[in-house]
């Protein structure tokens, strides 16, 4: 039997890691997920043990390589944004893989802003909202300001994806996809770094920007193999979406995050939507997706934990919920609630639907923020949501002049990662019948 031609990728997520081996015609062949115990910066907040993973990542890829059924042609990353790995010149890390959700010093950040026009200014310029650590750019800036020997020992710093990439194919690079997600680096206006980078020394530490939809040739264990560059994964998982649907379009990409991302909105961002957890990405061709963005599946979460300890139930219990229309309410008027309001209903299923109408009138309301003006008349939900019967339908009921559709491309992030890069590795033409879709009428 033949070995199957395919690509490798590794999608690096903040709870889990998966390892994925697709063939030509974007089949999963192999599938693994591991979980990393975390280890502690210096201060004691938890984070990724970038050594571990790091060891992972070129262990697997030697065992794929080392494996007589398999012919692996390329392989390419995506993970979480927001995360720097520090190396020095010989490419050791010399500090932690800190974590996005660390507190950033106040005072550092009013002084940053002092200098560079004020936060809403600053804002509109990097199209991020002020969001601390998860402005990954100010990460170095911090070290800069506050562990001045730490940042001499710095020879380059990667994103995280570049530098799993760097592991494989040993060339240090920068991707536009992890610069340009909220990372407070780059200015859209100029369409290039933002005047402080060179003004702070920063610019010195950051790796030239290598095409996202480029190979880097690398031998590895004797092997020939294309490897990409990495990318972040919002915008990875975007990749197979704006390849396969024709029609104008918005996603709604679903997990912690609910991330609204319309490519057919060309309007700079205003103060008032970046007040609004707007902002833009960039995708990997290097175009703004402006996007707005809900913290909908961690409420959802800590919600049900409550709900499931009210009435003595295990949280698994939820998922099993069917949509009943009569359990579901009224749409009520005026804006959405920051929090939701458990009033004690007689069942859990009122209960869990009360908690789902409340979830739809924030996302609606965060969902339209990038929709005005555009006429785009479809709607597309992947993730945890999409699957989420109750949701989707009332989903639907609030977007009544809009096609609104569950969307499903296998592992789209992992998925988007091989696309991103099919030129170098895939002997076919297109992608095929990646995209499931089931439509929900209100």
């Amino acid at each position: 039997m033949s070995a199957i031609p395919g690509i490798a990728v590794f999608d690096i997520g903040k709870t889990n890691k998966k390892f994925f081996f697709f063939n030509e015609d974007y089949e999963i062949v192999e599938e693994e997920v591991q979980n990393f115990y975390e280890t502690r910066d210096e201060d004691g907040f938890p984070c990724d043990d970038i050594g571990l993973i790091g060891d992972w990542v070129k262990k697997k890829l030697s065992e794929k390589l080392a494996d007589p059924a398999l012919q692996v042609r390329a392989v390419n990353f995506s993970t979480y944004g927001a995360s720097f790995v520090h190396v020095d010149a010989a490419g050791i890390p010399v500090a932690p893989l800190y974590n996005y959700l660390k507190p950033f010093p106040e005072d550092l950040g009013d002084l940053f802003y002092y200098r560079y026009g004020g936060r809403e200014q600053f804002a509109t310029e990097t199209a991020s909202p002020i969001l601390g650590n998860l402005n990954s750019g100010l990460q170095l800036y911090r070290i800069k300001e506050q562990q001045p020997h730490l940042f001499g020992q710095i020879k380059t710093s990667l994103h995280l994806p570049q530098y799993l990439g760097f592991l494989t194919h040993g060339k240090l690079f920068s991707d536009i996809t992890s610069i340009g997600c909220h990372t407070a680096l780059w200015d859209f206006g100029k369409n290039d770094y933002h005047h402080w980078v060179a003004e702070e020394g920063i610019g010195s530490k950051l790796a030239p920007l290598f095409s996202s939809d480029a190979a880097v040739d690398a031998v590895i264990d004797g092997q020939p193999v294309k490897c990409g560059v990495g990318l972040h994964d919002s915008s990875a998982a975007f990749i197979p979406y704006m390849d396969l649907i024709k029609e104008p379009f918005v996603l709604l990409s679903t997990g912690t995050w609910s991330i609204s991302m319309n490519p057919f909105n060309k309007a700079p961002l205003t103060t008032k939507e970046l007040q609004q957890d707007c902002l833009s990405y960039l995708t990997y061709k290097g175009m703004p997706l402006k996007s707005s963005r809900l913290f909908a599946g961690n409420e959802h979460e800590e919600e049900v934990k409550k709900l499931a300890a009210f009435y003595h139930l295990n949280p698994k219990y939820f998922h099993d919920i069917r949509f009943e229309r009569t359990l579901s309410g009224q749409p009520d008027a005026g804006p959405a609630r920051e929090h939701f309001t458990f009033a004690g209903e007689d069942t859990v299923e009122q209960a869990y639907h009360a908690l789902i109408r409340h979830l739809v009138k924030k996302q609606r309301q965060s969902t339209e923020l990038v929709l005005k003006g555009t006429g785009v008349q479809q709607l597309y939900v992947d993730g945890g949501f999409a699957r989420n019967e109750i949701f989707m339908n009332l989903l639907a009921e609030a977007f009544p002049q809009m096609e609104v559709y569950a969307a499903s491309v296998s592992q789209a992030t992992a998925t988007g990662a091989a696309l991103a890069i099919h030129e170098a590795w895939n002997t076919k033409g297109s992608a095929g019948q990646l995209l499931q879709v089931k439509r929900y009428e209100g």
